[in-house]
């Protein structure tokens, strides 16, 4: 364990303050729309050794990935899963976040406002062709809503639903494309995999044909992505719990990497948390399940090398995830340099890029 790796874990053995991951952040860095090139964006580097950092743009992140590398990007597909209806039986309006598919029509729901959204309520969108009634109240509010409709479900969601953007977005977007990932397959997600959003399938091509393989994996993002630590201690936090699968394709091209020296370096927090719990006893194995697992420094990493990621909220969950992989110290000091050069934060924000 190096001198770096055993500062990081006592500082988790000696506990963590949710505090100490805070940081100012001008309200007119928080970026409100897509540019128009995805791969215009700025790039800060950082070495997560030396704290080291360099100022570039993100189609010049080839020049620091080697042949041998493996990039693992997470295929998730946003569904646009913001619904707005009525309630039968007042015609008051209510709005519907889709978070996740319990089973065939059954979804695990926000609703707001919540505080009349009983189970029985009856709720009616569009032109009725969508219903739903809510039958159950589980953890933290969310409600598990039952649907009947006529014709396709997807269909119907792509007309009558709205891309979830976060809250810190307040502008409309004008193409549910950009919150996209130019590789997006599987739907599932309530949110964008963001790190990915830089990518154009051009410079996809081009980091494949340095020798650099790409790795697949899929993780649907949940709305926990975006709520807030709110106890003091940051190991009391509860992590929200997120569906993933490893194919056995992507298994084989990590573990191949892994085994000829090359570096796993993960595009977002979320193909990070997916090989992380994929993994056992440094070997990417092929499945899927659920995971709520919480990455903090102290954490030990057992695939992860590297990371490309964007600007995150102060105190949040990501944040303390990019600190346990090149140190709290490190992460503030570049996200303090990042303020002063007027980097553009969050979903549609710059990119980082930590190895």
């Amino acid at each position: 364990m190096d001198s770096s790796t055993e500062e990081r874990t006592k500082q988790s053995m000696n506990g963590l303050r949710t505090i100490d991951y805070d940081f100012v952040l001008p309200q007119e860095l928080i970026a409100q729309d897509p540019l128009t090139d995805r791969s215009g964006s700025r790039l800060l580097t950082l070495d997560k050794r030396t704290g080291q950092t360099s100022h570039r743009h993100f189609r010049e992140i080839t020049e620091f990935l080697q042949a041998g590398d493996c990039l693992v990007l997470n295929n998730t597909k946003v569904i646009p899963a913001r619904l707005y209806g009525i309630k039968e039986d007042t015609g008051a309006t209510i709005e519907v976040l889709l978070l996740k598919r319990r089973e065939a029509d059954l979804w695990e729901a926000l609703v707001r406002p919540g505080k009349k959204a009983r189970p029985g309520t009856r709720l009616i969108f569009g032109d009725g062709v969508l219903t739903g009634e809510i039958v159950e109240i589980v953890e933290e509010g969310n409600r598990l809503i039952r649907f009947a409709y006529t014709g396709i479900w997807e269909e119907l969601l792509d007309r009558l639903g709205e891309m979830p953007l976060p809250p810190y977005i307040t502008h409309k977007l004008a193409d549910r494309n950009r919150y996209q990932t130019v590789y997006a397959k599987y739907e599932g997600s309530a949110a964008a995999p963001t790190a990915g959003l830089h990518f154009t399938q051009e410079l996809l091509e081009t980091i494949r044909a340095q020798g650099i393989r790409l790795a697949y994996v899929t993780l649907h993002v949940g709305l926990g992505t975006f709520r807030p630590v709110k106890v003091e201690q940051v190991q009391e936090h509860h992590m929200h719990t997120e569906a993933w699968e490893v194919s056995e394709e992507a298994a084989a091209v990590v573990n191949e990497t892994k085994q000829n020296g090359g570096r796993i370096i993960c595009v977002g927090t979320t193909s990070c948390r997916t090989i992380e719990s994929a993994a056992s006893c440094g070997v990417l194995q092929p499945g899927r399940g659920n995971t709520d697992i919480f990455i903090y420094p102290g954490y030990r990493f057992r695939m992860t090398d590297g990371l490309l990621t964007n600007f995150h909220l102060p105190q949040s969950t990501l944040l303390m995830l990019v600190s346990a992989l090149a140190g709290r110290e490190h992460v503030l000091a570049a996200y303090q340099e990042a303020v002063q050069e007027r980097y553009r934060f969050f979903s549609f924000g710059d990119a980082m890029l930590i190895c």
